[in-house]
């Protein structure tokens, strides 16, 4: 039995690795619950919009875009899983129905009349479900245009 013993290698523990894994797990549980904390306190939209802003999928501001409130701005999780920015203020209903069947919507369409329309006739003055809602292919999308 003494034989067996004096055979077996002792275990070594290498403090400096269990030291580093302890600090590691340690960062990636904070870093987790800073996430939840800005997310749950709704910071997280904001933050979302700097990255949501960077797609290729994001369509030229016009004037009406720059002007207009987030009811006419939609959010789409593409394909490859990115999300698209589309400003949709003052566009044409068919470049808004185009824009939408692009990305695998289905859209519906309302008519408002209003007499202080500033968009020229049939152009979308909001869109529901609107920003900062993630839409995604298949999802039914109201869109609202006016006319005089």
């Amino acid at each position: 039995m003494n034989d067996f013993v004096k055979t077996a290698e002792t275990p070594r523990f290498d403090t400096a690795v269990i030291e580093r894994g302890a600090r590691r797990k340690r960062a990636t549980a904070i870093a987790g619950i800073a996430t939840a904390l800005v997310v749950a306190c709704g910071a997280g939209t904001a933050l979302a919009a700097g990255v949501v802003g960077s797609g290729s999928h994001t369509s030229a501001q016009t004037t009406a875009d720059r002007t207009g409130a987030d009811d006419t701005t939609l959010l789409v999780r593409t394909g490859d899983g990115t999300v698209a920015k589309e400003h949709l203020a003052g566009v044409s209903a068919s470049r808004a129905r185009g824009a939408l069947v692009h990305f695998g919507l289905t859209p519906t369409f309302t008519r408002v009349k209003m007499s202080d329309c500033e968009q020229p006739e049939d152009s979308v003055v909001a869109i529901s479900p609107h920003a900062p809602t993630v839409v995604r292919a298949g999802d039914t999308v109201l869109v609202t245009t006016c006319f005089r």
